[in-house]
């Protein structure tokens, strides 16, 4: 019997590589080149199975000659690059990777905070440059992160892991926005107070956003929000872009009505607003809060196993559209 024929869309591990050529006919891009959509499109016409990244925007325009597949396995635990409803109406399951990066872009999250709240960035490029010729009381002094307010928006794995980072590492007040509220075992665990976003924005010392993106929360702070916030505070965005306005994040960090920004994720990635570029109190990564590489390995290993045990055995581990299922 012929293998189910499946499409890895980037490139990697070769091992994940090799444990899917066991199941699978398998069409890789080791060579990790970035496809348009109509190369996409045309590669996925007789597929089975694709293992999606991030980097790969999955809708009903790439799917038009994809007749024949049954799984999207994305390798992230958000999807907003899939558009799931119009997989859902083809029949096509949409999986992503739950749980395994949690602690890992949580850490990440805290780093990114101290590198913003110390202006370790500003200090380095000033070292590198060859300005330090002396020391100077108040070089870089940056804002406290131990015994101040950590607001965090969005309230789910990671900001959770955030939240206890905080409070039981450095002694953080802690606060919270989310659309549900959590269980009241829950907040004691993160020592954690729900707030309404206002109150989020305006008493945060640290505001570290880990909402899913959505045409709901589409620029979910943006110059209105930006505005409550205190002049001293930092803002935080290892979410998703589009979350924040970017241009008029850049904008106030100009103005000096933040203190500073850590990003890892932008609008229109992987270009970056020109503003952002401009401004020195800011923090830039390329979205790389789950890159660690046994992370990374976990997440590749379970997006295998999602297109394995669905296309294989019948059973996907992680669906994110069950519906399908039934």
């Amino acid at each position: 019997m012929s293998k189910p024929k499946i499409l890895i869309a980037r490139e990697i591990f070769p091992a994940v590589l090799a444990k899917l050529r066991q199941h699978f006919e398998v069409e890789d891009n080791q060579a990790d080149v970035c496809w348009s959509v109509e190369q996409l499109s045309q590669r996925l016409a007789d597929k089975s199975g694709v293992f999606a990244m991030t980097t790969e925007r999955i809708d009903a325009q790439v799917l038009s000659a994809a007749a024949q597949l049954k799984i999207c396995a994305n390798m992230a635990v958000g999807y907003n690059n899939i558009d799931v409803p119009a997989l859902t109406q083809r029949g096509i399951l949409v999986t992503n990777t739950p749980d395994v990066l949690t602690e890992t872009t949580a850490d990440f999250g805290f780093a990114l905070l101290m590198a913003t709240a110390r202006r370790i960035t500003e200090g380095e490029h000033f070292l590198r440059s060859g300005k330090w010729d002396r020391w100077k009381y108040d070089m870089f002094a940056g804002v406290d992160i131990h015994s101040t307010t950590l607001g965090i928006l969005g309230m789910g794995r990671i900001g959770q892991g955030i939240a206890r980072r905080g409070a039981h590492g450095f002694g953080m007040k802690v606060i919270y926005h989310n659309r549900s509220r959590l269980a009241p075992e829950q907040e004691a665990l993160c020592a954690a107070r729900y707030v309404s976003k206002d109150e989020l924005l305006a008493q945060s010392d640290h505001l570290v956003l880990v909402l899913p993106y959505s045409s709901a929360s589409h620029h979910a702070v943006g110059a209105p929000e930006l505005a409550l916030m205190k002049p001293t505070a930092t803002l935080v965005n290892i979410a998703r872009g589009g979350i924040v306005d970017d241009a008029a994040l850049a904008q106030a960090l100009r103005d000096k009505k933040l203190a500073g920004a850590g990003l890892d994720v932008f609008e229109g990635e992987p270009q970056v607003h020109p503003g952002l570029l401009g401004v020195s109190n800011v923090v830039l990564t390329p979205h790389v809060g789950s890159s660690s590489v046994p992370t990374r390995r976990a997440m590749a290993d379970l997006t295998a196993d999602n297109l394995i045990g669905f296309l294989v055995h019948g059973k996907a581990l992680t669906p994110v559209n069950p519906e399908v299922l039934r």
